[in-house]
């Protein structure tokens, strides 16, 4: 018998079981994989909390309940009407399905077959478990919706996290500049060492004037922010005039006042977005997974790896990831 993990009630990492159960049967336009390892996401933890926000609202798990998404494996089975061809192959989930219906944290998963893909050979198991995920979140708001492009300046919050790192390669990819900007200074040095041109550190600097100096007054064109919060009047204020940001997250947990006055005095567009966006448009979502896939395949994009648990140790991972310390993604590695 396969073993998962699920909850049974709500709160943190603690309530996360791992248990025996029957092996599942794919239905119809279903695969099954055997699961090699395990991308772990923060969005996860307002999943198991009973608080989480898809694009399409909030989402309420039914208990007990799997959790996970993004997982690589091979495909053992598959259901009525799917090609058999894919039996055997290696591959990846794709995010933007139901975790609530196919969680996939286990040594089992069953998914749809639309949202599986072959990922490039010259990635480890662990990085195709975390890789679609980070890369197509930034694919729809710096090519999608900003278009970054050679000359921009673009500031990019949290930018330890796996978005953020996935972010700082799209926008040195395209030719601009990327502005880091972490809490902590122990993640300074490895911004830097991963692509940033300048990390700005809030605990030790403002971040106003930062952006100031670094672009010469100018302010920046693109913000890209999933912290929201108070926050978001130092964003606005760094803007150049006709300036973009992005809030694609509530990480702060705090109210977020609307900056009227430089919104209004820089002419300042203020996006809300989800990864969501991109796979409500099917043509939205082969681009960008072409996108991604061929920059990925020839190691323009590298996904980094933070560190990895044994399935045994999943509470760890999420404690770990809870505790804010990696550079890039946690994932759990199944035997």
């Amino acid at each position: 018998m396969p073993r998962i993990v699920r909850f049974y009630t709500f709160g943190g990492p603690e309530i996360l079981k791992i248990e025996d159960a029957p092996s599942q049967q794919p239905g119809p336009g279903e695969v099954c994989l055997r699961v090699e390892a395990a991308g772990v996401n923060r969005d996860q933890f307002t999943f198991m909390s009973g608080q989480h926000f898809s694009g399409h609202g909030f989402v309420q798990p039914k208990l007990p309940s799997r959790l996970g998404y993004e997982v690589a494996g091979i495909i053992e089975a598959v259901g009525e009407g799917v090609d058999r061809s894919w039996i055997g192959k290696r591959v990846a989930t794709v995010p933007g399905f139901d975790q609530n219906r196919y969680g996939t944290l286990g040594e089992e998963a069953v998914v749809p077959v639309g949202v599986v893909a072959e990922y490039p050979s010259n990635l480890t198991t662990a990085q195709a478990a975390s890789f679609w995920m980070p890369y197509l979140t930034a694919y729809g708001a710096l090519v999608s919706i900003t278009h970054i492009e050679k000359g921009d300046l673009a500031s990019i919050l949290a930018a330890a996290s796996s978005v953020g790192l996935a972010a700082i390669q799209f926008v040195r990819d395209a030719g601009a500049t990327a502005i880091a900007v972490t809490r902590t200074p122990a993640k300074k040095q490895e911004l830097l060492s991963l692509g940033a041109d300048h990390v700005i550190v809030t605990a030790e600097e403002d971040y106003e004037s930062r952006i100031r100096e670094i672009t010469n007054g100018s302010g920046v064109r693109v913000t890209f922010d999933p912290i929201g919060g108070p926050l978001l009047e130092q964003l606005a204020a760094a803007s150049a005039p006709g300036g973009i940001i992005i809030e694609y997250g509530r990480l702060s947990g705090q109210p977020t006042p609307f900056p009227v006055v430089p919104v209004i005095g820089k002419g300042l567009t203020l996006r809300g977005y989800t990864l969501r966006e991109v796979f409500d448009n099917p043509q939205t979502t082969a681009a960008a997974k072409h996108y991604v896939y061929d920059r990925v395949a020839d190691g323009r994009f590298i996904p980094r790896i933070a560190t990895t648990f044994p399935l045994e140790q999943t509470v760890d991972a999420y404690r770990y990831l809870e505790s804010n310390q990696q550079i890039g993604r946690v994932v759990i590695t199944v035997p």
